[in-house]
């Protein structure tokens, strides 16, 4: 135990930090610590990849140094992915981590009760049902959603059809449950919702569709526009106009998470 606690006074990156073993299978994480006792709010980041590929080092990094230098903590998992690990498999994943976090907030320096979950495409998918559907301790503060599927029948509909990714994923699920926007409901957790006007993998529409139907319920929420933005934030990156989500993100962290 003297080890990772010297580790965390040094404030550099944590690796491979098995969080849970589901059916044998080992999930890990990297973290990121702030100096200073603390406790610092959170961000559980939850990456891309169509639900087949990717880990906790893809397609998210562009998010990790925004939340350092702003004082966040940062936890970026990996999950099971499908064919072989179908829906509901990732949320369950996501539900193991933010335990894991909560569990040992006080050697991570963490707040407990500012703990928000982060993820982008499939990851966002994943957030914005867990956000919608967890409860009591569990329950993150916040939640950000890039570019996620709200609405599984919406997306089917828009693109006319869903791609073999999805299908893999959602195994034998009916759309509408396996679906965040079916979940809604008063008490949830605020959304943040990031998407690019030029989105084709996961059309624009979602975002402030599911918005709009958060607000109906009472829930608060908020959709911020990238215009022009494709499909990842890793496109982004090469873009200096589209750049403003990462000030956006933070800003509405800090008011959020206060």
């Amino acid at each position: 135990m003297l080890l990772p606690i010297l580790v965390l006074l040094a404030a550099e990156p944590l690796r491979d930090i098995e969080f849970a073993r589901p059916g044998g299978v080992a999930l890990t994480l990297d973290a990121s610590i702030p100096d200073g006792p603390g406790p610092h709010p959170a961000v559980i980041i939850v990456h891309g990849g169509g639900f087949i590929r990717g880990d906790k080092q893809t397609y998210v990094p562009p998010l990790f140094p925004p939340l350092s230098a702003a004082g966040f903590a940062w936890f970026s998992i990996n999950y099971r992915l499908a064919p072989q690990h179908q829906f509901p498999a990732p949320i369950e994943d996501l539900k193991a981590a933010m335990d894991f976090v909560l569990r040992n907030a006080k050697q991570y320096r963490v707040d407990p009760k500012r703990i928000a979950i982060a993820g982008e495409s499939a990851g966002g998918t994943i957030v914005a049902y867990y956000g919608a559907t967890a409860k009591g301790r569990l329950r993150p503060r916040a939640v950000i959603d890039f570019y996620g599927v709200s609405d599984w029948e919406f997306h089917r509909d828009m693109l006319g059809q869903l791609s073999e990714n999805a299908l893999s994923w959602l195994g034998k699920a009916d759309l509408k449950p396996a679906s965040a926007i079916s979940h809604i409901r008063k008490d949830m957790p605020p959304f943040l919702f990031i998407h690019g006007t030029a989105d084709k993998q996961v059309p624009f529409p979602h975002s402030p569709r599911m918005c709009s139907a958060m607000r109906e319920a009472g829930a608060s929420c908020e959709v911020y526009v990238v215009e022009g933005g494709a499909h990842g934030v890793g496109s982004w990156e090469k873009e200096p106009t589209q750049q403003g989500y990462k000030r956006k993100m933070v800003e509405w962290l800090k008011e959020t998470l206060r």
